[in-house]
């Protein structure tokens, strides 16, 4: 879903905002990969949203390539809304976002928790370097330009390490 032109169109954040910033949006694809619901009058149910603004989000979705939308029911015409493999990859993102909520906005206690289907435990949910296993930590990790980073984001992504490495020696 597309909002005003804004500057750094080519930020992978962004990127990930246009499509996933809005809360409809999130709820839909929270309950599409969480609570397994593809047809709309679930989704409608689940959320308490007008038709207009749900038809609107599954569009985008579709559109954006999160969901697939599958007619299985000819007449009357009905479709179903499942999730995409790029919809699937969102999955750790709502697992990441989930556990942040858990961590530091959940005052009255855990509503929800991530289980390995496996093990039965508890997933301690954490975004790590699929190579090294480590988990992702400003002191460890640093954002650096890609190759088709603009001179601007260049120009940020440098200016950004210099205040950290500034602020490292002033601390020393």
């Amino acid at each position: 879903m597309q909002t005003k032109q804004v500057p750094g169109r080519n930020c992978p954040i962004l990127r990930s905002v246009e499509r996933v910033g809005d809360w409809w949006v999130l709820m839909v694809l929270r309950d599409s990969l969480i609570y397994g619901m593809t047809r709309f009058d679930e989704f409608q149910k689940s959320l308490n949203v007008s038709s207009n603004m749900l038809t609107t989000r599954l569009n985008g979705l579709v559109e954006d390539g999160l969901l697939e939308k599958r007619q299985y029911s000819a007449h009357p015409p009905r479709y179903e809304y499942v999730p995409t493999a790029a919809g699937w990859d969102f999955l750790p993102v709502l697992a990441a976002m989930q556990a942040w909520s858990n961590r530091h906005f959940a005052p009255e206690g855990l509503s929800v928790e991530l289980q390995d289907r496996v093990t039965g435990a508890v997933v301690d949910t954490a975004v790590v370097d699929r190579n090294s296993g480590a988990p992702i930590t400003p002191e460890r990790h640093r954002f650096i330009p890609g190759p088709a980073a603009t001179d601007g984001m260049r120009t940020r992504l440098e200016s950004a390490e210099s205040r950290r490495n500034a602020a490292g020696n002033d601390a020393n």
